[in-house]
């Protein structure tokens, strides 16, 4: 069977966020049955939505090759980011690690535990930006083209970091 490709959304703004995204881009590589084949750069961003005062976020994207089943991997996902101490308390509240299954090959799914595409890739730069360092030709099912859609978002305040950052 032939491995999909799936897009994985990284974000902290606690307990050192730049070290929190390089060691989950670490860790997206040892998941069993895939490999990753391209990391974004670091992107800092402003909290969006979620209560005020928050720190900012330090964004990036992955990309794995994988044989495990989109809920196979969200599972994985879910468990990665609870050891790193990540809390449910508050939706879009702070967090250590925040880690999205964005897109799973040109899979389609809408039910109550994983919607596909993620349903706000569209309308995040922090997503959209570093996306597009790694897949600039890629094609969102029922949004079109990545590219455009990038084009269409503001930078909404994106920063992108220098590799030593």
């Amino acid at each position: 069977m032939k491995p999909a490709r799936a897009y994985i959304g990284i974000g902290s703004n606690l307990d050192e966020p730049i070290r929190q995204v390089r060691q989950a881009f670490e860790a997206l590589g040892h998941i069993l049955s895939s490999g990753c084949v391209a990391r974004s750069p670091l992107y800092r961003s402003a909290p969006v939505g979620g209560p005020p005062n928050q720190p900012d976020y330090i964004n990036a994207v992955s990309a794995l090759d994988t044989g495990l089943t989109p809920g196979q991997l969200l599972a994985v996902l879910r468990a990665m980011e609870l050891a790193r101490g990540r809390v449910r308390a508050v939706r879009w509240g702070p967090r250590t690690l925040d880690l999205d299954l964005l897109l799973y090959d040109q899979l389609v799914i809408d039910d109550p535990r994983l919607t596909l595409p993620h349903p706000r890739l569209h309308e995040r730069a922090f997503v959209l930006y570093p996306l597009h360092d790694i897949a600039p030709s890629l094609i969102i099912p029922g949004r079109g083209s990545l590219r455009d859609l990038r084009t269409n978002c503001s930078g909404q305040g994106l920063i992108r970091l220098d590799s030593e950052d």
